[in-house]
């Protein structure tokens, strides 16, 4: 299992604010075919990206050894460091020197992408819990528009735009501006756009704007991970027009575009979406979507028998649907239990293979759960984004629009499967394993509301660095140790970048801690500040050299691949216990921020770990908690949130209460 998710993104400004205004279309004609009119064309700096750099080796050790530092005891960190030594000068020196000469001959992509995609791809465990997220929206601000029928008609429709305008090319670019002001601006956008797609991000570059790669965004639509022996291939079809609904385990399918690539009135869509809801049929006794949680080995396998047994035809209508949309036939009791039914829910109406499914609850509560190995958060983030501006401020239709009084019945397919029974024993199989593992994951969820990003700021602070000091500081409270931590950051500023890691656990940190947890009476306020400044400090240099392709892990990681393909012999640095306990990231953490967002969540990596979804507001600060048994999420909560209040304190110069929690 490996460390994944939401990444640390930051949105382009006009997704939830400014923008295009709402196009619309004659009611007759239907909704708007597209988001934006975008004048400068959606990949207009992708060939002029830079490379994503392979740091040098000695940085790499010297930051690797430095966060191994907090984790390992004085004879263990020396041992380490020898071995290190010993890798610069012999190994690692010839494998670093092989992949830099790899990487000159690829300049199309970067060193990480193909290693990166295998990791995925070739992993044979579950991809649910194990790897797949989610992000949840929050509620339309019109009550009436939450409404399950109207809220997954207008979704689907702002989601269809969304692939149009990125098909069509006229999807603003992704940029993160820097200077809004100069880089922002029609005027900047009537220049960029005449400037040669090879020079055009040095020109975004000179007003401080920094486009970012969107390689990944075509993988949204019309996509799914195809179960394979040994490896998992991605497969698309941009040729299809079909929507895929799952609803009680059961799958129907419309098209939601027409022969001539025109959205179909969001009539048609609600009328068929109605029709769906109103059926009355039992929830099959097999459902075949247990499946697609199996390990990836025993599915590819059975995949092929469902082929063999006559059922090719169906499963490419679902593998080449423009997307899966589910509805729920139950509402949201608590943030709790909305986790769970957007990571995972009974397993019987999701198709987790797909690219993404788009969940809807009975009263309207939303969200995006997607597969891991196509992309990362910042396509998904953007396309989230967009349809929930859309359908929020342009929706395609209202509560009391009525459907479609002359839809085609015949144009609504309810799809069915042959199962023998030795499939129908695979399903049965697959929902017990399902049930027990899903049955085994503890979540909890709060709200610290004493302070958020505008407090933290004015003190001069990283709000990140704070929250992830938290964490250090609650599990040291909880457990007494410190442990490999991994925070995702997104290295999509270049060419085909996917991810680093923050290593958040370090001296800084750990020191800090300590004195908080074990004895803050030795401490003045002032000096726990100092201390607490000393970790932003260090967290901000992390952060910043991580986003830049200059972190540890990747590299690390491409030097192990690479040897791995060429067959030679493991280095010593990837056998020493150490880079074990680095790699076994118990406390795995991601964050992102958006208005659109109500929260995200995903699975611990390891059997013993945490996994942590947090956002960092104005006022407070949001986080859902995931373990399975053997860890207290509960008791984790409870000494976060000690921890957080001792920091409030701290900095507003009180004495802190208490020693243990």
């Amino acid at each position: 299992m490996v460390p994944r998710f939401l990444l640390r993104v930051r949105p382009r400004g006009p997704a939830l604010g400014l923008g295009a205004a709402c196009r619309r279309l004659s009611a007759a004609s239907g909704p708007s075919q597209y988001l934006q009119l975008s004048i400068v064309p959606t990949m207009h700096y992708q060939d002029s990206l830079p490379r994503l750099p392979i740091p040098k080796l000695e940085d790499t050790l010297r930051r690797y050894l430095l966060a191994q530092k907090p984790l390992l005891d004085d004879e263990q960190f020396r041992k380490t460091e020898q071995i290190c030594r010993h890798f610069e000068r012999g190994s690692g020196k010839e494998l670093h020197e092989q992949l830099v000469a790899q990487d000159k001959k690829n300049k199309h992509t970067s060193y990480i992408s193909g290693p990166w995609f295998d990791m995925y791809l070739a992993s044979r465990d579950s991809i649910v819990l194990n790897f797949n997220p989610f992000i949840a929206f929050n509620p339309d601000p019109k009550p009436e528009y939450n409404d399950q029928l109207t809220r997954a008609t207008n979704l689907t429709v702002s989601a269809v735009r969304f692939m149009k305008t990125l098909r069509a090319s006229l999807l603003e670019p992704e940029v993160f501006h820097l200077n809004p002001a100069k880089s922002d601006t029609a005027t900047f956008k009537r220049l960029i756009r005449f400037v040669p797609s090879f020079l055009s991000w040095y020109g975004a570059y000179l007003v401080n704007a920094y486009p970012l790669d969107m390689s990944q965004y075509f993988r949204l639509f019309n996509s799914t991970r195809i179960p394979k022996p040994g490896r998992d291939e991605l497969f698309i079809d941009e040729q299809t027009r079909h929507l895929l609904v799952l609803r009680k385990g059961h799958f129907y399918v419309f098209d939601v575009l027409d022969r001539d690539g025109n959205i179909v009135p969001a009539s048609e869509i609600k009328a068929h979406l109605k029709a769906i809801l109103e059926d009355r049929s039992p929830a099959p006794e097999y459902s075949l979507a247990y499946l697609t949680s199996e390990n990836r080995d025993v599915w590819a396998k059975l995949r092929g028998q469902l082929v063999s047994e006559g059922n090719g035809e169906v499963l490419r209508k679902v593998d080449s649907a423009v997307f899966c949309l589910c509805l729920d036939d139950f509402p949201i009791r608590d943030r709790a239990h909305l986790f769970h039914t957007m990571l995972h829910s009974d397993g019987a109406n999701r198709w987790f293979d797909k690219s993404f499914n788009l969940v809807l609850a009975q009263d309207g509560c939303a969200a995006v759960h997607f597969e891991h190995s196509w992309g990362d958060g910042v396509a998904v983030l953007r396309f989230f984004n967009e349809i929930f501006k859309d359908s929020t401020q342009c929706p395609a239709l209202s509560p009391q629009s009525p459907p479609a009084a002359a839809a085609d019945p015949a144009a609504l397919q309810k799809l069915s499967f042959k199962l023998s029974d030795a499939l129908k024993a695979a399903v049965s199989k697959a929902k017990r394993q399902f049930e027990e593992t899903t049955g085994s994951l503890t979540v909890e969820c709060a709200q610290f509301e004493r302070g958020g990003k505008e407090f933290l700021k004015r003190q001069r602070l990283s709000p990140d660095a704070v929250i992830q000091l938290a964490f250090q500081m609650a599990f040291l409270r909880q457990y007494g140790q410190t442990v490999a931590t991994y925070e995702s950051c997104s290295t999509a500023a270049f060419k085909h970048g996917r991810t680093e890691t923050v290593r958040p656990a370090s001296v800084f940190t750990k020191r800090c801690s300590e004195a908080f947890v074990w004895e803050p009476s030795r401490h003045s306020a002032g000096e726990l500040q100092q201390l607490m400044a000393k970790c932003s400090k260090h967290h901000s240099q992390l952060t910043k050299e991580a986003a830049m392709g200059q972190g540890f892990d990747r590299h690390l990681f491409a030097l192990r691949n690479l040897a791995a393909s060429r067959g030679v012999p493991l280095p010593e640095l990837y056998l020493d216990p150490a880079y074990g306990v680095m790699n076994h990231n118990i406390l795995s953490t991601s964050t992102l921020s958006s208005p659109a967002v109500s929260m995200g969540g995903f699975g611990p990596v390891v059997p013993d770990g945490f996994g942590i979804a947090y956002s960092v507001h104005d006022t407070g600060i949001g986080y859902c908690i995931s373990s399975y048994p053997g860890r207290n999420p509960r008791e984790f909560l409870r000494c976060l949130d000690k921890s957080l209040h001792d920091m409030c304190d701290a900095l507003e110069g009180k004495p802190i209460k208490g020693s243990s929690g």
